[in-house]
């Protein structure tokens, strides 16, 4: 799509609103490319099967968590593979159901002849047509005096006839590779799915989101272990970005002993300095409190190493802002605003006057 294109296309789109469903305007859908696809269940319905396993039990172990699919969960599992026979240019890399949505690797080799926003059309109304089909042959077998007795019921107009329900919902998600380093980053985030929604089970309050959570004047959004809050003792973390080199790993080493000592560091890890220290702490496994200029919806999630290091209760993600999906670069104002708030919220629960009446959205 061209800049004219794209320009002509938004005086008409209306107010922009958040969505992990929209097209990149500036990607050519036809082209040779590879895609993770998410797709879910119309009504978040937990048809495609059930989750079972440890979360916690090691990988290739007999209790490691794996989904069993119903059949129409294998049906559409079938149907995904498929894809090849009816467009030969895709070919399909991976695919993972879960209960109520499904994640798939497409990689388009040649050019199409269509949108792939097409394709996954074509593949909805293929999975729609399973369905149809499966509940057919459930339908119970009457005798002849009661096939009659149903004629002449549906003969009636029905009242409060259920309306019809799509088996997915409206649109989809797509990622699409930049580099193929991110590849093989893609299959583990599709294996390991059954795990983390096992974890998130074990854990809902860390990690699902939580929304009008009072810390002072502030209000948050965010995920992870608010206990945090209540720790001994929080300390901001700033760090110039005037400091050389060696004074940087100095102060890298101060505040691991901080945090090794019991404190938790609290930043938004804007200067190269900050990220160095909350890397190192992080990576240590000590608990941290980010803030970050994103906000959260009631689907968000924490993502990759972010994600387990909540499901361990060592992070907490906080935004005072609302979510948006645009790509903003942050202002010296907003980056000020965002380190005094950090020194706030440490100075603030240091007197043991944290709120932590804010509620979690499932």
């Amino acid at each position: 799509m061209t800049e004219e294109q794209i320009a002509a296309k938004k005086v008409h789109a209306g107010e922009k609103k958040p969505s992990m469903k929209r097209r990149d305007d500036h990607h050519d859908y036809m082209e040779r490319r590879m895609y993770m696809i998410t797709l879910e269940v119309e009504g978040r319905r937990p048809l495609f099967g059930q989750v079972v396993g440890d979360a916690y039990a090691p990988k290739g172990s007999n209790d490691e968590p794996r989904i069993l699919l119903s059949e129409l969960g294998e049906a559409v599992q079938s149907e995904w593979y498929g894809i090849h026979g009816y467009y030969p240019q895709i070919e399909v890399m991976a695919v993972q159901m879960m209960p109520d949505h499904m994640h798939g690797i497409l990689f388009v080799r040649e050019q199409l002849p269509i949108h792939l926003g097409q394709v996954i059309s074509g593949f909805k109304t293929g999975c729609r047509r399973v369905e149809k089909a499966l509940h057919a042959a459930v339908k119970p077998q009457h005798t002849e005096k009661e096939t009659a007795s149903c004629l002449q019921v549906s003969a009636v107009p029905s009242q409060g006839t259920a309306s019809y329900q799509p088996l997915f919902a409206k649109g989809y998600n797509d990622l699409i590779l930049r580099s193929y380093d991110e590849f093989p980053t893609w299959l583990n985030y599709l294996r390991d799915n059954p795990r983390r929604l096992l974890m998130k089970r074990a854990h809902p309050e860390w990690l699902y989101p939580f929304f009008n959570f009072d810390i002072g004047e502030h209000r948050f959004s965010g995920v992870g272990n608010r206990e945090l809050l209540k720790a001994r003792k929080l300390m901001a973390v700033r760090v110039s970005r005037r400091l050389s080199e060696n004074e940087i790993q100095t102060v890298v080493s101060q505040y691991f002993e901080e945090a090794r000592k019991g404190s938790v560091l609290v930043s938004p890890a804007i200067s190269p300095g900050e990220k160095r220290v909350m890397r190192a702490v992080f990576d240590a496994g000590f608990p941290t409190i980010v803030i970050v200029e994103n906000g959260f919806t009631p689907l968000s999630k924490p993502y990759g190493e972010q994600f387990y290091a909540c499901a361990k209760g060592v992070l907490l993600i906080l935004s005072p802002w609302e979510h948006h999906n645009d790509k903003r670069k942050l202002s010296a104002a907003q980056c000020a605003q965002m380190n005094l708030i950090a020194l706030e919220i440490s100075r603030f629960t240091h007197d043991g006057t944290v709120h932590l009446e804010g509620h979690r959205n499932r």
